[in-house]
């Protein structure tokens, strides 16, 4: 945090009348910026679509189904190939000192937010200086066909192919929707970068400013069509060092704390002023394996670096048994989970001996990247870096540490520049390919998301296959051969699903913890 920003942050939040008014969230890491569809970090979509932005579709992770957003209703033709959906009439935008909207939400603005990821002939496509890495791992270029409005509250999307994922899809962050007004005025006044840092959107809270590393602002929407927020002003304090964090929590300087360390879990239920909630993460913590630099461009030496890790010792001391042993890439509650994969024992013999079959008797150097900060996959990154640092060492494997802030971190994975990569994925709505087609195809080796870099046409076709079937079990038999072929390939290490945890404070009702990792703080109010 800047010094110049911490006497008023902790004026403000110290004030008494502001306990009824004001929610302060301290958070780990700034956002890379508001403009998510150019984005795919958790850190982003919390501060942009989730409380500035609303999607067509949202998905209940109480109830695993998909709910109506600004859709308020859909239907699916009976080959699969169009979604027809209706508009909830009279959604504002966001009223703020650079936008006035003229309009309410109408097809327009959904048809524009989607045609600025799909159509390079679109002005707006070439503004995203960072691609869509969701769109374009997600292949929606070639998937959606066309965008059709035939009325001003009426969206029809045509799709090439059926493809089972492409409805829970829309409930992802990317997938939000913006105004084509706003959009029309930045590019006339030749200012579209403005979209990233002055963002509008119809959420339940407006954007108001940004200090890098500092803090977030944003006021209530009184016009949000599910109604205004509990709270009047909703405050992002940028605090990345989790025991701080736990300390203007327990002065109540924030009232929630993201991100908490299981040390920390474990002191707030003792503190009689504080709240603990939690739930089982849809997450898996893992260390990215480039394939694309030698040597790690073979298999079996992706395989000795999973034997050679001590993950019990790993868990202990990261997590602190507050997570649970990852096997593959899914939590074990997953549909489709592959419970029968032998996975990698920790055996440091067999990983020198594998090593010698490729040539490298001697081991070799490499890299080992990670965040400077801790998240919910990633408690505490320096000590987790320092173990694997130390095991890959007993088997002759120099690796350096580079520790890199998360927003470069994010930018220098996704063009392939790491070795070994401290990464964490979150699923967004249950579905297993929200893991496998970000993290495994080869459109996603293009897009970035896809730390491991590998392309490879019979797990391509797995999961493109998987797609297009709306039948579980079928889907099921093809992603277990899916997870199998990962697991032989040593793709990932994996290292936990964590639970994920919130430290709040008492007088917080409303919260909810989102196994995605979501932030939904609509109808979160602060009692005085």
């Amino acid at each position: 945090m800047r010094l110049a920003a911490a006497p008023f942050l902790l004026t403000l939040c110290l004030s008494p009348w502001v306990h009824a008014a004001t929610l302060t969230v301290c958070t780990e890491a700034s956002p890379e910026g508001f403009d998510v569809v150019q984005y795919n970090s958790l850190t982003t979509t919390n501060a942009s679509a989730d409380v500035l932005m609303n999607r067509l579709v949202d998905f209940d992770a109480q109830t695993g189904k998909l709910v109506p957003g600004l859709a308020q209703s859909w239907s699916v033709s009976p080959d699969g190939l169009v979604y027809d959906f209706k508009l909830r009439p009279g959604v504002k935008f966001h009223t703020t000192k650079y936008f006035t909207p003229s309009r309410e939400l109408n097809a327009e603005d959904v048809r524009f937010s989607f045609e600025r990821m799909l159509d390079p002939a679109k002005p707006w496509h070439k503004v995203a200086q960072s691609g869509f890495p969701h769109a374009q791992s997600l292949q929606l270029p070639a998937l959606i066909k066309k965008i059709e409005t035939p009325d001003p509250l009426t969206v029809r999307f045509t799709l090439s192919h059926p493809d089972s994922t492409f409805l829970p899809a829309l409930s992802m962050g990317f997938a939000s929707i913006y105004s084509a007004e706003y959009a029309d005025k930045l590019l006339k006044a030749g200012t579209p970068e403005l979209m990233n840092s002055q963002p509008i959107g119809t959420g339940p809270f407006v954007f108001t400013r940004f200090q890098k590393d500092a803090v977030v602002r944003y006021k209530a929407n009184p016009d949000y069509f599910a109604g205004k927020p509990s709270v009047d002003g909703l405050i992002y304090a940028i605090t990345p060092d989790a025991n701080v964090r736990l300390q203007k929590l327990r002065q109540n300087e924030c009232q929630i704390a993201l991100s908490p360390k299981p040390l920390d879990v474990d002191s707030a239920t003792k503190d009689p002023a504080l709240s603990v909630a939690q739930t089982p993460a849809f997450m898996t913590a893992f260390v990215a394996i480039n394939s694309q630099h030698p040597p790690l461009d073979k298999p079996e030496v992706r395989q000795a670096i999973n034997l050679a890790f001590d993950k019990d010792t790993y868990l202990k001391a990261v997590f602190e048994n507050s997570a649970q042993a990852a096997n593959g890439i899914y939590p074990a509650t997953t549909w489709s989970y592959a419970k029968d994969l032998p996975g990698y024992a920790y055996d440091p013999q067999k990983a020198k001996e594998l090593l010698a079959k490729s040539g490298l008797k001697d081991g070799f150097k490499t890299t080992i990247w990670t965040r400077p900060t801790g998240s919910v996959l990633n408690p505490n990154p320096s000590l987790g870096a320092q173990l694997l640092q130390a095991d890959l060492a007993k088997v002759g494997v120099q690796a350096d540490i580079r520790v890199i802030e998360w927003g470069e971190l994010i930018r220098r994975a996704k063009a392939g520049e790491h070795d070994l990569l401290f990464m964490g994925w979150a699923g967004d709505n249950g579905d297993p390919d929200n893991f496998l087609t970000p993290q495994f195809s080869c459109a996603a080796v293009k897009s970035g998301t896809n730390f491991a870099r590998y392309c490879d046409n019979t797990l391509d076709t797995l999961i493109s296959e998987g797609k297009t079937l709306t039948d579980q079990d079928k889907r099921s038999a093809l992603y277990q051969k899916a997870q199998g072929l990962i697991q032989q390939q040593a793709l990932w290490l994996p290292l936990a699903h964590p639970t994920a945890y919130t430290l709040t404070r008492k007088n917080v009702e409303g919260y909810q913890v989102s196994p995605f990792g979501r932030q939904d703080f609509s109808t979160v109010s602060v009692k005085p």
